[in-house]
């Protein structure tokens, strides 16, 4: 089974959509009894029921989410201020003209405007309220205390992981827990302590209130790993996550240095069952069939734009690997110049290419070039979501260079992908290494709820051009 939530960032950013979603529908019923008090109860009563003021409500919060979801309000953890203010301004906005709009048609017994804007200040009141709750909750909870165990470079990659902020604002490394003799604290985690070698765990665990830990060591066998402290402090019911586990669940990737075939043979996910296979091709066949009929004004001005640049085709169609490495042709609006590969070897895409025409540039972007592939998603060779396909020459070579994979060809490929909503433009092996730890978790966690996540998170991507092409 899979589960609801497949990384902690991404069941936080849930329940913030949902807590601003009620808050937006009570903001409108808030301004409705406002409106109406004069009234008396009864009327206010009458009104808070009545489908003038319900459908107003629900349309508002459903459109504040969505609009707070597509400009990246729930994918950022580390927005200038200035940048917060401007997309909350510019969704709240928008969604209180929906909302007027919505209102105009309901037959609220009101002035639709003063309900819109009484509405915007009951949600920025809110907002305020709520953010400043949350923060004395979590002062007086407290930060959740975490204990390293491990000294070497992984683990002082998580300690940086974790004390970077962001999403890990609620973390506190108590210290590291030694694996070697001889092992002292470097400039790099000379804050915490590290404790001695040979040292009780699970009295450490006491004594410095340990609520998680982490086993920041690739390799376990051999002894050096004190499995049997572990478990004692396992039974005492503290958490205790891995290497693999902490990035899969804490920063959604598969970490390709530290992955093992029994973690993948033995582990959740990886699931592809007919009820999966039935549900996907149906929200394929949905959502490629609205956005083709809502992006066809685009396409059109676009095969213009491309035909009025100078000589060439208007598409450009390429072999690309697919499902269980099957080849199928991948057709775009052409981005490049008609030479660009006229020699016949195939490389890179890189940052400001110079075979990219001026058209293809913008178009490149802002994905506007990947649309014909929606025809591709309506044919079943591709789904909305998936690993970007790549070329038959490529994924040679990256099947010899990178661990698992072919994996990533157990899902059809995708129109966008995990990958390219979570890592930056790079075309390198290295870039390609990185992107496969992201197509391996979406495999391996894959499902509709993922799939509605990434298209929600590639909108703020085109949006404010952020990510990989």
């Amino acid at each position: 089974m899979f589960r609801v939530f497949p990384s902690r960032p991404s069941a936080t950013n849930f329940a913030e959509l949902m807590t601003d979603g009620l808050m937006c529908f009570a903001a409108v019923l808030a301004a409705a009894a406002t409106l109406c008090e004069e009234h008396g109860a009864r009327a206010v009563m009458q009104e808070l029921v009545s489908v003038g003021v319900l459908l107003p409500a629900a349309s508002f919060a459903l459109a504040m989410a969505l609009l707070y979801s597509f400009v990246g309000l729930y994918r950022h953890r580390n927005l200038a201020i200035s940048h917060v203010v401007l997309r909350v301004g510019g969704a709240s906005a928008l969604a209180g003209y929906l909302t007027y709009l919505i209102t105009k048609e309901t037959g609220y017994d009101g002035t639709p405007s003063q309900l819109v804007v009484w509405s915007l200040l009951y949600v920025m009141a809110g907002l305020v309220l709520y953010r400043g709750v949350a923060w004395c909750v979590r002062q007086v909870v407290g930060t959740r205390r975490v204990l390293i165990v491990g000294t070497g470079a992984d683990a002082k990659q998580v300690w940086t992981d974790l004390r970077s902020g962001g999403q890990w604002a609620g973390y506190d490394v108590v210290g590291f827990f030694p694996t070697a003799e001889g092992t002292v604290a470097s400039p790099a985690t000379a804050q915490v302590p590290v404790f001695k070698m040979g040292a009780d765990m699970l009295e450490l665990v006491r004594e410095h209130r340990v609520n998680e830990i982490i086993v920041a060591v690739r390799e376990q066998r051999g002894g050096g790993v004190p499995m049997a402290e572990l478990l004692n402090c396992r039974i005492s019911g503290i958490p205790i996550m891995d290497l693999a586990g902490f990035y899969e669940h804490a920063k959604a990737e598969v970490p390709l240095d530290s992955l093992k075939a029994s973690w993948l043979v033995y582990g959740n996910g990886f699931v592809q069952g007919r009820v999966r296979e039935i549900s996907k091709r149906a929200f394929d066949i949905v959502s490629s069939g609205t956005l083709l009929l809502l992006a066809s004004p685009i396409m059109l001005l676009t095969a213009l734009a491309i035909k009025l640049e100078g000589p060439g085709p208007i598409f450009y169609q390429q072999e690309r690997v697919g499902l269980r490495g099957r080849g199928f042709m991948c057709i775009k609006f052409r981005s490049m110049r008609t030479d660009a590969e006229k020699d016949g070897v195939a490389r890179w895409a890189s940052k400001n290419d110079s075979r990219i025409t001026r058209v293809g540039a913008f178009i490149r972007k802002t994905r506007i070039d990947e649309l014909p592939q929606l025809l591709s998603v309506l044919g079943g060779e591709m789904s909305m979501v998936g690993p970007r396909p790549e070329r038959p020459s490529f994924v040679a070579q990256l099947r010899e260079q990178i661990p698992y994979y072919d994996l990533r060809h157990t899902v059809k490929p995708g129109l966008t992908g995990w990958a390219q909503v979570r890592y930056a433009y790079g075309a390198s092996l290295d870039d390609a290494r990185r992107k496969h730890q992201f197509d391996l978790y979406y495999v391996k966690n894959n499902s509709l709820l993922l799939d509605l996540m990434v298209l929600i998170e590639t909108v703020s991507v085109v949006l404010f051009r952020e990510g990989a092409h």
